[in-house]
C-alpha cells in the first residue's frame, strides 16, 4: 500500500515531530515544517480554546509564505493532536476548527473514534492514531484510522513497554499502510533504524525539547541536555496513563522517583477548568516528560540546526558499510 499523498511529499528527513503538551506551539511547528519535517502540536496547547483558530491560521500562512519565498526547499505539512478521551470537553470544538481549516494530518490519542476519523476524511485529511500494542492497532484501523504511530518502550510522555522491533513486526504482519515508530529516537542513525525495522517514518519528540523554539522553562531545557536514559522514570501517577518523565523534575516537586504510588487509570482527566480554561492535569508543567533517547541531546540549538544534524547523521548511516556475515554492504542507493 502506497503512502497517502500528504506523506509522499518531499521531506528533508523522514520524520514527524511528535506533539508535546505545553511545549509545542506555532513557533516550533513552523520551524519544523520549514526545516522539512512534519510539525505538530496538541490542540489543548492553545488556551483559551478560542486561540486555536489563530494558531491554525498562523501556521498555514507562515508555511505558505516560506514556501513562496523558498521554492527550492521542501515545506512539510503540519499535524494537530486530538485527545479523544471522553474527559476532553474541548474535542468537538477543536475538531470542528480542524475541519474548518482543513488540517492535513490529525493525530489521535487515548481512544479511537469513527466520527472523528470521518470528520477528518470529509475534507481529505488523514488520521494517524498512536498505539502501544497490536490489539489497539487493530481497533484503530477497524474504526477508520489511516495510519498508526507505534509508541514503543522509551518514548517520551505517554508510552508503551514493548520493544520497537516486536511492536512494528506484529503490526506489519497484517497492516501495510503508514506506520510511524516512536521510542527513544533522537539521532539520525535511529531514524534510519526505524525505517529498516519496518516503519515509514520516525516519530521524534524529546530531541526538540531543548530547542530555542520550544515553549519550555529554561530549567527544563537544561535538564534535557544534562540527562541520560538512566534519568527517565516510568509512572502513571501524574495522568493515570503510564509515561516517561525526568527524574530531576520529580525530585524538584518533592517526590521520591523510586517510590511513586500507582494511580487509578479512571482518574484520567483531560478536561478544562471552569475558571481559566487550563487543563486540570498538571503533568508536564512541573513534572517534565522525556524519552530515553535524551542522552543523545548534548546542547541547546534551534530546530533548523537540530534537523540539519539529524540529516547529516542519517546520511552518514546510509553510507556506512554494514557486514552481513559474508561481505560489506551499504544501505545507500547505487549511483544512477
Amino acid at each position: 500500500m502506497a503512502l497517502p499523498e500528504i506523506l509522499r511529499r518531499p521531506l528533508s528527513l523522514p520524520v514527524v515531530a511528535s506533539p508535546m503538551f505545553i511545549v509545542s506551539g506555532p513557533e516550533m511547528v513552523v520551524a519544523q515544517c520549514t526545516s522539512g519535517i512534519v510539525g505538530s502540536f496538541p490542540a489543548l496547547n492553545a488556551r483559551p480554546a478560542s486561540l486555536l483558530t489563530d494558531w491554525l491560521s498562523q501556521i498555514t500562512e507562515q508555511n505558505a509564505s516560506f514556501a513562496a519565498a523558498n521554492p527550492d526547499r521542501p515545506v512539510a505539512p503540519f499535524a494537530v493532536n486530538q485527545i479523544v478521551h471522553r474527559s476532553n470537553d474541548r474535542l468537538e470544538h477543536d475538531l470542528q476548527l480542524c475541519v474548518d481549516h482543513q488540517v492535513p494530518i490529525v493525530i489521535t490519542s487515548l481512544g479511537a473514534r469513527e466520527d472523528v476519523n470521518e470528520a477528518v476524511h470529509s475534507y481529505g485529511g488523514i488520521v494517524l492514531h498512536d498505539v502501544i500494542n497490536d490489539r489497539f492497532a487493530h481497533k484503530a484501523i477497524e474504526k477508520g484510522a489511516d495510519g498508526l504511530i507505534a509508541v514503543a518502550a522509551g518514548a517520551g510522555g505517554h508510552a508503551g513497554t514493548q520493544s520497537p522491533f516486536a511492536l512494528v513486526r506484529e503490526i506489519r504482519r497484517w497492516f501495510d499502510g503508514p506506520v510511524l515508530l516512536s521510542g527513544a529516537i533522537a539521532h539520525g542513525r535511529s531514524v534510519l533504524a526505524a525505517q529498516v525495522a519496518g516503519a515509514d517514518l520516525a516519530y521524534v519528540g524529546s530531541a526538540f525539547l531543548s530547542t530555542h523554539e520550544a515553549n519550555a522553562a529554561e530549567e527544563y531545557k537544561d535538564m534535557i541536555v544534562s540527562s541520560s536514559a538512566a534519568d527517565i522514570v516510568y509512572s502513571n501517577l501524574f495522568t493515570g496513563v503510564h509515561g516517561n518523565y525526568l527524574r530531576g523534575s520529580i525530585v524538584a516537586a518533592g517526590l521520591d522517583p523510586d517510590a511513586l504510588p500507582e494511580s487509578d487509570p479512571t482518574a484520567m482527566d483531560f478536561g478544562t477548568g471552569d475558571d481559566d480554561d487550563q487543563p486540570k492535569a498538571k503533568a508536564w508543567r512541573d513534572i517534565w516528560g522525556s524519552g530515553q533517547g535524551v542522552g543523545a541531546i548534548d546542547q541547546r540549538r534551534s530546530v533548523a540546526e537540530l534537523v540539519t544534524q539529524l540529516r547529516a547523521e542519517y546520511d552518514e548511516a546510509l553510507a556506512a558499510p554494514i557486514w552481513d556475515g559474508h561481505r560489506e554492504l551499504s544501505l545507500a542507493p547505487a549511483p544512477a
